[in-house]
């Protein structure tokens, strides 16, 4: 049985390393494009005014690759910002850029999900009245921890670091997607995004999927699969030990 991982391409070259590390034979089908955002001014000036904000949500760890692919020359991370993140890559992406590890705020470690919610978790106990909030993400995307920064005081403002597109599937890739369809019993699809999913059903509207399998890493993603008929879905949590154990159980 073959994974295949839909994560952007840079997460998903890891993701298939690590898996393989596992005994798991995986391999990419990035069905999110990663570009440019519209208006870099825009991040360029979040850049300027990022000290004067108490804390900077990141979404993903393409929106902390990006927003630092941005910054300006000698800009180092202020001290008195905290870096947010929703799970540990994009906590290990903002690392890796050299924001201390002090300064940065992630769910617990035992969460059973990674994302807003658990994030909140971390930061509930503080006071977020009169504070300004930055949140870096894409062209879009849930507005959940907004409007709870924004009920508990603070004023909260976006920047999109990034835009997300569909792929174009060519080559490898289109073979790869081709051999799927022809033979479900042999793939199974690894889904972190509902936006993927949407992506690939997109990619091939004639398609039916009862026969197909997957893997997804938070409730509303499995939903988004069965709701475009995945016969088979896992919901396992997002770390690399959980779904492994997911895929052994579908596998055996």
């Amino acid at each position: 049985m073959r994974v295949i991982v839909t994560r952007p391409a840079a997460q998903a070259a890891t993701w298939v390393g690590a898996l393989a590390g596992h005994g798991i034979d995986a391999v990419a089908l990035p069905l999110i494009g990663i570009a440019p955002p519209v208006d870099r001014d825009a991040v360029a000036h979040a850049w300027r005014e990022l000290a004067g904000h108490a804390l900077a949500v990141f979404v993903s760890p393409n929106a902390a690759d990006e927003f630092f692919a941005m910054r300006p020359p000698a800009a180092a991370w202020p001290e008195g910002t905290i870096a947010a993140s929703v799970g540990p890559g994009t906590t290990q992406t903002l690392m890796r850029h050299g924001v201390p590890a002090d300064r940065v705020a992630e769910p617990a470690h035992d969460s059973t999900q990674f994302d807003s919610e658990a994030l909140w978790q971390r930061l509930s106990h503080e006071d977020w009245r009169g504070r300004s909030a930055l949140i870096v993400r894409g062209d879009g995307g849930r507005d959940w921890l907004a409007d709870t920064l924004r009920s508990n005081g603070a004023t909260v403002s976006f920047v999109a670091a990034y835009r997300r597109v569909a792929p174009e599937l060519w080559g490898d890739e289109r073979e790869l997607l081709t051999q799927a369809l022809a033979r479900p019993a042999e793939h199974l699809w690894f889904f972190s995004s509902s936006e993927a999913i949407s992506n690939l059903v997109a990619a091939e509207p004639q398609a039916r999927w009862a026969a197909a399998r997957a893997v997804a890493t938070h409730p509303r993603i499995a939903q988004r699969a069965r709701d475009c008929g995945f016969g088979v879905v896992c919901e396992s949590p997002p770390t690399l030990e959980g779904v492994v154990a997911c895929i052994q159980s579908i596998a055996s």
